[in-house]
């Protein structure tokens, strides 16, 4: 859900997301700073190509990180879970593997 703002144009947006208990959101990276705040429930947050629950950190509610710009990175949900992202947009999002881009699937 979009709170704020236009994520596809140039501005500041902030976006909810609400995962269900084990929702995986592929290594994926983006051009701009992101911004992630969990907000309910807990999330494994990483970085690398590879989702990678060991070298995973563990976030909480209130839990905050910053994935920077052209960073890769990826996202595991523990048990049902809104995150927060926000940022500074054009926000953009491209896969490492593109198989794994949601986007595309059922096409």
């Amino acid at each position: 859900t979009v709170l704020e703002g236009d994520p596809g144009a140039s501005g500041d947006f902030p976006i909810r997301l609400k995962l269900p208990n084990g929702y995986i959101i592929a290594p994926h990276w983006h051009p701009t700073d992101e911004n992630v705040t969990v907000i309910s429930g807990s999330a494994l947050l990483g970085m690398g190509d590879q989702v990678d629950r060991a070298k995973s950190m563990k976030f909480m509610p209130g839990g905050f990180i910053t994935a920077p710009a052209n960073g890769h990175h990826y996202a595991v949900a523990v048990g049902p879970t809104v995150l927060q992202v926000h940022g500074r947009g054009p926000f953009a999002i491209t896969y490492v593997k593109a198989a794994d881009d949601p986007r595309g699937r059922g096409k």
